[in-house]
C-alpha cells in the first residue's frame, strides 16, 4: 500500500487516529488546472480542544522515553521521506504548484530535518552551575509540553517539518495546522510519515482549517509554544494572542529581500542568481529577491540581462516537467500581483519584461527605474516580479537595503572584501555573499529582524533547544538544609 493511499486519510483529520473532522471535508485544488485532487478533513474548534488534551496526556510518557527511542523514530521518519519521495513530490507538484526540482528539494530537506532532529535527544540537557551554598546546582532543559505549528502554502513540507521534527525529538507533542490550500502535501504527508515511523498516538495531530482553527491551536491552554510561518499581519495577531496568554511564540514572517549588485560583478552570473532569487516558485517565497539594488555602471546591462532571463523562462503546468515557472497559488494572489505591477507602471516604473498572465500563470516580470516610494519596491509582492533600481555610492546602497520594514535575507554580489563591509552595516537575519537570497539548511538558524519576525530562530541544535525546551533550575543537597525558623 502506498504512503498516501486515499482510503486511509481522505476526508479525515488525525486526532488519536484518522477520523472525520468536525467541520466536514474540503477539496484539494490543483492551482494549475483547477482540478480536484482529493478531499481532506477539516477540523472544528472542538477537535482542537480534544487534540490538545490528548497531546498533553501523551507528551509526559513520550518525554520520559529513553533518548535513543525518540531518536529512532526521527531516524525512521527520515528514511521514510527518502523511500516515499517520488509519491510525496507528485503531491507537492500538483497541490502547491511547484516544479519538480522544488518538490525534490522539499523531500530532501524533510529527510535532513528528521536526521538532524534525531541528534537532539542525546545532546547535553543543561549545565552544572557554581553555587555559594552547600549543594549541587543545575540548569536543565525540559520539554515545553505541547507545541502548535502553523505552516503556509508556499513550502508546505519544509515549513512544517522544520518545527515538527525538533519539537517531537525534544520530547514535546505537536498540533499541526497546515494551510488549507496545501493540506495534503503539507499535512497528511507528515502525519502518515510519523504514523509509519512508529510515533505513539496523541503526539501529533493534524488539524486543517481556517482562521478559527489557527486561533484555537494558539489559545488552547495546553499549548505553551507556537511556531508560526506566514504573513506579518497574521503573525501580529498570533503574537498578540500569545502575549495575552503568556505563551512563547516564534514568528517567521514576510520579507522584501534586497540583492546588492556591486560594480565589477560578473553580469551573466549576477543575472542568473537574480532570476533564480526572484522567480523561483513564482516568487512565492519569504526569502524571494524582492529588491535589486544595482550599481549605476552596470545598471542598464543588468536590467537587459535579467529581462532576457525572464522572457526565456518556460511557464506552465509543472506536472509536465518542462517548465521553470508554475501557477500562482490562487486567483486572489494572482490579482494582487498584477495590481501591484500595473500600479507600479502607472507610477512611473519601466516594464522591462512580463507584466501579463495566461490563466493562473504569471509571466516573470522585471520592473526598472523604481522610485523607493513605489508600492512594488516597498511591499512584499509574493509573485515572480523583480523590481530594480540603481545606486551610486556604497552608502546609498546600504541605505536602500535598510530602508524597508523587513529584514529577513539579503544578498551581495561582487567583491568579497567590499561585501563583508556591507554585511556589517545591514539589518538582516541572513546575509549571503555571492549567492541569491533564497537559502535554507536544516542545521542553520533561520529567522529575521524588524517585521520579518520576532528574533526567534528555528534550525540548528542551539536554536531548536532554545525554541522547544524550558530551562529549569534544580538544586540538590545531601541532607535537609538547616533554617533559622
Amino acid at each position: 500500500m502506498s504512503l498516501l493511499e486515499t482510503s486511509l486519510w481522505e476526508g479525515k483529520i488525525y486526532v488519536n487516529g484518522w477520523r472525520e473532522g468536525g467541520n466536514g471535508a474540503a477539496d484539494s485544488i490543483e492551482p494549475a488546472t483547477g482540478d480536484v485532487l482529493g478531499r481532506y478533513g477539516v477540523a472544528s474548534v472542538e477537535d482542537v480542544q480534544e487534540a490538545a488534551a490528548a497531546a498533553a496526556a501523551a507528551q509526559k510518557e513520550w518525554a520520559a522515553r529513553k533518548p535513543e527511542e525518540r531518536a529512532a523514530v526521527l531516524r525512521r521518519a527520515g528514511q521514510l521521506w527518502e523511500e516515499h519521495a517520488e509519491e510525496v513530490q507528485s503531491w507537492l507538484v500538483r497541490e502547491s504548484g511547484g516544479i519538480g526540482p522544488k518538490a525534490g528539494l522539499e523531500t530532501h530537506i524533510a529527510a535532513n530535518e528528521c536526521y538532524e532532529a534525531s541528534a537532539l535527544p542525546s545532546l547535553p540537557a543543561g549545565d552544572v552551575l557554581t553555587t555559594n551554598e552547600n549543594r549541587w546546582s543545575f540548569a536543565r532543559r525540559r520539554p515545553v509540553g505541547v507545541v502548535s505549528v502553523i505552516a503556509p502554502f508556499n513550502f508546505p513540507l519544509i515549513l512544517s517539518i522544520r518545527a515538527v521534527a525538533p519539537a517531537l525529538a525534544l520530547g514535546n507533542a505537536v498540533l499541526l495546522k497546515p494551510d488549507p490550500r496545501t493540506a495534503v502535501c503539507g499535512g497528511v504527508t507528515l502525519m502518515r510519515i510519523f504514523e509509519e515511523a512508529g510515533l505513539p498516538a496523541g503526539l501529533l495531530s493534524l488539524l486543517p482549517g481556517g482562521a478559527d482553527i489557527g486561533a484555537a491551536v494558539v489559545e488552547a491552554p495546553e499549548v505553551r509554544v507556537i511556531a508560526f510561518t506566514g504573513s506579518t499581519a497574521a503573525g501580529r495577531k498570533i503574537g498578540e494572542s500569545a502575549a495575552r496568554n503568556l505563551k512563547r511564540v516564534h514568528l517567521e514572517l514576510g520579507g522584501n529581500n534586497a540583492m546588492i549588485v556591486l560594480p565589477g560583478a560578473d553580469l551573466a552570473k549576477a543575472a542568473s542568481a537574480a532570476a533564480f532569487g526572484s522567480f523561483m516558485h513564482q516568487g512565492q517565497i519569504c526569502m524571494t529577491t524582492g529588491r535589486h539594488i544595482v550599481h549605476e555602471d552596470i545598471y542598464e546591462d543588468y536590467v537587459a540581462a535579467l529581462a532576457e532571463k525572464a522572457n526565456n523562462l518556460p511557464v506552465g503546468d509543472p506536472k509536465t516537467g518542462t517548465v521553470a515557472i508554475g501557477p500562482i497559488i490562487d486567483e486572489h494572489q494572482l490579482k494582487r500581483i498584477d495590481s501591484i505591477v500595473q500600479d507600479a507602471v502607472s507610477a512611473g516604473a519601466r516594464l522591462a519584461a512580463g507584466g501579463t498572465n495566461n490563466g493562473p500563470f504569471y509571466q516573470p516580470t522585471v520592473l526598472a527605474d523604481l522610485d523607493p516610494a513605489n508600492t512594488a519596491w516597498k511591499d512584499e509582492i509574493f509573485g515572480p516580479v523583480a523590481p530594480v533600481t540603481k545606486f551610486s555610492t556604497i552608502d546609498e546602497a546600504v541605505d536602500l537595503a535598510n530602508n524597508n520594514e523587513y529584514g529577513l535575507s539579503l544578498s551581495i554580489l561582487g567583491d568579497v572584501g567590499l561585501a563583508m563591509q556591507i554585511a556589517d552595516r545591514v539589518d538582516s537575519g541572513k546575509v549571503h555573499i555571492n549567492e541569491q537570497t533564497v537559502s535554507d539548511e536544516a542545521n542553520s538558524p533561520f529567522g529575521g529582524t524588524k517585521n520579518s519576525g520576532n528574533g526567534s530562530r528555528i534550525g540548528g541544535h542551539q536554536a531548536n533547544m532554545e525554541s522547544f525546551t524550558e530551562l529549569q533550575w534544580l538544586t540538590v543537597r545531601p541532607d535537609i538544609a538547616k533554617y533559622p525558623f
